[in-house]
């Protein structure tokens, strides 16, 4: 009963920042602060559901505590409807409660940003590229079907068709929350295109899911950035290979290169580029904070090990396998054609209950 105590102590703080913060974001001098009012919307959205589920704890605790009472008292008829009633009750309760500490649990800070997504061939070759341009396009599919909006940022398409590397910007409610677990390498077991004696190949290509990091996440010098421009390639337009629009921006304390030719205009590129980089360096501190966590914790799902195998795309046998957490779907089709929702489930819910199990 402590614990139950404590939590609805939780849940009634959570409520009363919420109301303050529903109320902040109605002052007009904070809505003038461009950032904070950014901030506090954020938070208001995702407090949100908390303070919903908080009622109707706060609602089934009512209606338990209301057939107690009929069981204790002198009428026949409601101590009879009280006994009916406070089974289901108690059940509903202790369902409401463990919901309550999934949603407690510790959260990102970043887990309601942008992303980039970036795609790389691996080992493999042009199949590898081919495999990579499955994987963008299969990552867009499913961003599309969730209402996100998805934009292309950069493209380095490989000899055979696929790419060499892609970037993508996607935005949405909860978008690194929800495709942050899919950083890492995919393997890919079929027969290529180019193979006439019909022998399955292994490739592999990586995804990298980055939020979006914001000016004040990285203390980004310009004078460190070297700026050169060149003619963009591929399709992009009647803009392409007239001007030099396309940016590459070099981090000489980093040595990261980031590369951007698909906006329509050279300031275009370079602003996204400078994005791209930001991004970059601050994963890159994340990164290194995460593998440290992960030691600790011992999670299963986010190790911040971008060159783990994490997933396998069989074709022979129409199998997709998550590594990290032994989930195995045989709807490979559907998966590659953006129904990715029960991988990404079964993911969170296991890094849950590695969070759930680390608190007891």
């Amino acid at each position: 009963m402590k614990r139950e105590a404590a939590l609805l102590q939780k849940l009634a703080s959570i409520s009363d920042r919420y109301h303050e913060v529903e109320k902040l974001v109605g002052d007009p001098d904070v809505i003038k602060d461009a950032k904070r009012y950014r901030d506090l919307m954020r938070e208001y959205k995702r407090l949100a559901p908390i303070v919903n589920h908080f009622n109707l704890v706060t609602s089934i605790g009512n209606d338990l505590d209301q057939a107690e009472a009929w069981i204790g008292g002198d009428d026949a008829e409601f101590k009879d409807l009280g006994q009916a009633e406070r089974p289901g009750l108690q059940h509903k309760l202790e369902a409401a409660y463990e919901a309550a500490k999934v949603m407690l649990l510790p959260r990102d800070e970043v887990d309601d940003r942008p992303v980039m997504i970036e795609f790389r061939a691996g080992t493999g070759g042009d199949e590898a590229a081919l495999f990579a341009g499955d994987l963008f396009r299969m990552y867009q599919k499913h961003c599309e079907q969730k209402g996100w909006s998805w934009i292309l940022v950069n493209a380095n398409e490989g000899t055979a068709g696929g790419f060499k590397e892609v970037v993508a910007r996607v935005e949405g409610d909860g978008v690194y929350g929800w495709l942050k677990f899919e950083s890492g390498v995919h393997r890919v077991q079929r027969v290529p295109d180019t193979e006439s004696q019909g022998r399955v190949h292994t490739s592999a290509a990586t995804v990298a899911v980055l939020p979006v990091a914001e000016d004040v996440d990285v203390d980004l010098n310009v004078t460190d950035i070297r700026r050169d421009t060149f003619r963009a390639s591929g399709a992009g337009g009647q803009h392409v290979n007239k001007t030099e629009s396309a940016v590459r921006l070099t981090h000489g304390p980093s040595g990261i290169v980031v590369e951007c030719q698909d906006g329509r205009s050279q300031h275009q590129n370079y602003d996204r580029a400078l994005e791209v980089l930001r991004t970059r360096l601050f994963e890159r501190e994340r990164s290194r904070i995460a593998a440290d966590q992960a030691e600790k914790r011992k999670s299963l799902v986010s190790t911040g090990d971008r060159s783990a195998k994490i997933r396998t795309y069989n074709f022979p046998q129409g199998r997709v396998t998550d590594h990290r957490i032994h989930f195995t779907s045989h709807a490979l089709p559907a998966i590659l054609g953006g129904e990715l929702t029960p991988v990404i489930e079964a993911l969170r819910m296991a890094e849950q209950a590695a969070l759930l199990a680390s608190q007891n």
